[in-house]
């Protein structure tokens, strides 16, 4: 029997959600106003980075099993910023205090430096919504 290989590991999923943050990030900083498309990437962004902290607790959680404790912590905190800025950013969103976005989004930007966004490769239906399925969560847990 042959090697069963997972095409969608936790660091590829990790690297994609990084690549579309990078873009939206850069889509995002070139607007003057908060339109309903910018809410919707703000959304998008914060959906990403709910699928970053997941991808990295499953990495963590595999270390763990494995005893590989020291590993383990290390990556939980090189990982950490993803769920406090993005919980952040869903406060911002949630309370429409869209005045606090631009420093958000500049807290932001140093995780995704490395990234080059010459082209973007994600479409506007790759956002198109996320504003209104996050506002929709959060009467669903009141």
């Amino acid at each position: 029997m042959s090697r069963v290989v997972n095409s969608n590991s936790p660091g590829k999923i990790r690297s994609q959600h990084r690549r579309t943050i990078a873009e939206l990030l850069r889509h995002l900083v070139q607007r003057h106003a908060i339109d309903q498309e910018a809410k919707d990437m703000a959304a998008a962004i914060r959906f990403a980075l709910s699928g970053i902290h997941e991808s990295s607790m499953k990495t963590i959680v595999a270390w763990e099993k494995r005893d590989y404790w020291t590993k383990a912590d290390r990556f939980m905190r090189e990982w950490e910023w993803a769920d406090s800025l993005g919980l952040e950013l869903e406060k911002v969103i949630k309370s429409g205090q869209w005045n606090e976005l631009p420093m958000l989004l500049a807290k932001l930007m140093p995780h995704f430096v490395d990234i080059e966004t010459k082209k973007m490769t994600r479409p506007p239906s790759h956002w198109k919504g996320a504003y209104l399925l996050l506002m929709s969560e959060r009467r669903e847990q009141s």
